[in-house]
């Protein structure tokens, strides 16, 4: 087994020393256990252990301190993983071909609505670039809808598996992508956060985006996690854990959560101005391993989230952003 290795950090927005402790590890721990109980009753008895990801194991592991900054009110891990144990857990990670054939279906069939948000926002379908394009399920949907995308990922099998798609992926990150010429969007649904320096990875991206160009980010929302995760304890705890287990916040196994001053913040640093914002859930996780009952209430929740939790009420968000003159 190998063990995670970490360090220090200053906001990765600020750049900054001022934040105040959000939970500890002790605190974390009992998000762990409340997640477990939680999946618990709403799993069938005898779920295979890989058909657990995602849900109750992640790539990283639990925080072992949550920070935010005071300035920008971003949410970060801190002490974080190194920039080796980052790619280790991603790159490392194996699956079977048919835990890769139905994380592909459910990544198309969401892919289908992200695919229409960006035409619309970049005007018309073009040429595109999607970073951590792991299975290809976007990369299918964006095709669907008459864009021509490729795909860049650090997992070996990801990337042949979507190779095998018929789509043209770079094994790596994005300083890795080589291009004969600019792209009309770079799309990043659900990586951003886990990245190792998301500063460099926007610089990047505005390097290969045509003047105008799109940028799309799906980010988890750091202000909805700490509004809800404060109500845990308190009258609304059954609340407050159904919606936060139901979007992969609890536990929080994400790199870094984003705020709407600090998203703003960083794409104006790298050169973007923000045209856009859709307020979302996480896309379906039930499966033939989930109850009826968990069936049925993640559906109801999640559609009521989308009713009465918009834009940057919603616990994750779709930031759509403009490639401003270098």
């Amino acid at each position: 087994m190998t063990y995670p290795t970490y360090e220090l950090t200053r906001c990765p927005v600020c750049d900054t020393l001022e934040s105040v402790q959000v939970a500890d590890a002790d605190a974390l721990r009992a998000e762990v256990e409340l997640l477990w109980a939680f999946h618990e009753r709403r799993l069938k008895t005898g779920v295979p252990p890989q058909c657990l990801t995602d849900r109750l194991a992640f790539s990283q592991h639990p925080p072992l301190r949550l920070s935010q900054c005071e300035a920008c009110e971003h949410v970060y891990r801190n002490p974080w993983e190194t920039r080796e144990t980052l790619k280790a857990a991603y790159a490392g990670t194996t699956l079977t071909a048919d835990v890769l054939q139905g994380l592909f279906a459910t990544q198309h069939k969401a892919g289908r609505a992200q695919a229409r948000r960006l035409t619309r926002m970049a005007g018309r379908a073009g040429r595109g670039l999607e970073v951590g394009s792991y299975v290809g399920g976007f990369l299918a949907a964006a095709r669907d809808a008459g864009w021509t995308f490729q795909g860049v990922d650090v997992n070996p099998d990801a990337c042949a598996f979507a190779a095998g798609k018929g789509f043209r992926v770079t094994c790596g990150e994005i300083a890795d992508v080589d291009v004969s010429r600019r792209f009309d969007a770079v799309a990043v649904w659900n990586t951003f956060e886990q990245l190792y320096d998301a500063r460099a990875a926007l610089v990047s991206a505005r390097g290969l985006l045509l003047e105008g160009g799109i940028l799309a980010l799906r980010i988890p929302n750091g202000r909805y996690y700490l509004d809800w995760r404060e109500r845990l304890a308190g009258p609304l705890g059954r609340i407050a854990t159904c919606l936060l287990a139901h979007n992969n916040l609890l536990t929080f196994p994400y790199r870094q959560g984003f705020t709407r001053r600090s998203i703003g913040a960083l794409l104006a640093q790298c050169g973007f101005t923000i045209v856009g914002v859709f307020g979302d859930t996480l896309v379906p996780v039930a499966d033939r391993w989930t109850t009826r009952y968990g069936r049925l209430e993640e559906r109801w929740v999640k559609r009521v989230q989308r009713f009465l939790q918009p834009g940057w009420r919603s616990p994750w968000v779709e930031v759509y952003a403009r490639a401003l003159p270098q």
